[in-house]
């Protein structure tokens, strides 16, 4: 078996209809990132594919960053929640490893993350810190509506009796999501992406990303980003704005699009990644949702310790402090030249 580096639209096309064949396979698998992380952010991909005599047997794609703040590493994929080994066959898996570990070596890494969904059983080193959160949608409202506690009914009708309004679009929309996302990042002390990165992601899949924005008096007070893959679609980027949570736009927001996915034929709605037991995980569970775990598997050269590039590291304490209390102007003009080297 041998694994070729993938650049080509020939390349592309037997990569993406191998990831449509594979039952495991996530969004974050498909042949388009490559050109969407290369165009936003202009790191180097390596996409590797191990094949055989009777054709493709796995896939691996590969990002490499490397700064003085962060140092450099490699990662699979970075800035999303999946990625990582997909293969069919225990040897495609092994060889895709090997092959990720040799670039690794080459490229003189810090180490090399994998993030799986499902534990591969690699013998690598693990985390196990982070999750996702997953609801069954019906196209049936009522059914839905019915399904979830009392309480939490009674929070999404408070919701609705403050004159909230939800619109679905594209790249109309992006402006006005970006401007929530900014903020509600400039709070939590993080640096934000880039526009471009927004757009290009909807450039690349513009049959499967949509833009929710919630409206109060005509501002908009929340927005979500949403990519979606087969039958299930993820809130990747969701915000709101610290000023206006008296109005409890994220309820509003998330019961929308319940409603939304369902209607566009999804039948699981995945709320995207969170740490465990935070709030945000909280949140997520109280609609009658399921966690499952994530795989984030790593090799070390030379018994490094995991790397720890999180808002949790105590290290970084005192810079998050001080981004909070920064102009949002010079944050979103600053943070994507940060947020580029985050993982």
């Amino acid at each position: 078996m041998k694994v070729n580096l993938c650049h080509y639209e020939d390349d592309g096309k037997r990569w993406q209809e191998f990831v449509d064949r594979q039952i495991q396979s996530t969004y974050c698998h498909r042949w388009n990132w490559k050109q969407v992380i290369e165009n936003s952010f202009g790191w180097p991909t390596y996409y590797l594919m191990a094949e055989d005599d009777s054709g493709v047997r796995g896939v691996l794609p590969i990002v490499w960053q490397r700064s003085w703040l962060f140092g450099s590493f490699l990662s699979s994929l970075p800035f999303l929640n999946a990625g990582g080994i997909l293969a069919e066959t225990d040897l495609a898996k092994q060889t895709l490893l090997s092959a990720a570990i040799d670039l690794s070596k080459s490229v003189q890494a810090n180490h090399l993350e994998l993030r799986h969904r499902e534990d591969q059983e690699l013998g690598l080193a693990r985390k196990m810190n982070k999750v996702t959160v997953v609801l069954p949608v019906d196209a049936d409202s009522e059914k839905m509506w019915k399904a979830l506690d009392t309480k939490i009914r009674t929070k999404v009708r408070k919701s609705q009796s403050r004159g909230l309004s939800a619109e679905f679009g594209r790249e109309e929309f992006l402006n006005d999501f970006y401007s929530v996302l900014s903020a509600n990042m400039r709070d939590l002390g993080t640096p934000v992406y880039k526009i471009r990165f927004f757009h290009e992601i909807l450039n690349a899949f513009p049959r499967d990303t949509y833009i929710c924005r919630i409206l109060h008096e005509g501002r908009t007070i929340a927005a979500s980003f949403l990519c979606g893959y087969r039958d299930r679609i993820e809130a990747v980027w969701s915000s709101s704005l610290k000023d206006s949570l008296k109005l409890k736009p994220n309820m509003f927001l998330y019961w929308n699009l319940f409603c939304f996915a369902a209607q566009q034929g999804y039948r699981t709605f995945d709320f995207g990644r969170s740490t465990v037991d935070s709030g945000t995980h909280a949140f997520k569970m109280q609609w009658g949702s399921q966690t499952i775990p994530l795989h984030w598997e790593y090799w070390l050269p030379g018994g490094r310790a995991l790397p720890e590039i999180n808002p949790q590291n105590p290290k970084y304490g005192m810079a998050i402090r001080l981004w909070q209390k920064m102009p949002l102007m010079l944050t979103n003009r600053v943070g994507p030249h940060i947020a580029r080297c985050l993982p």
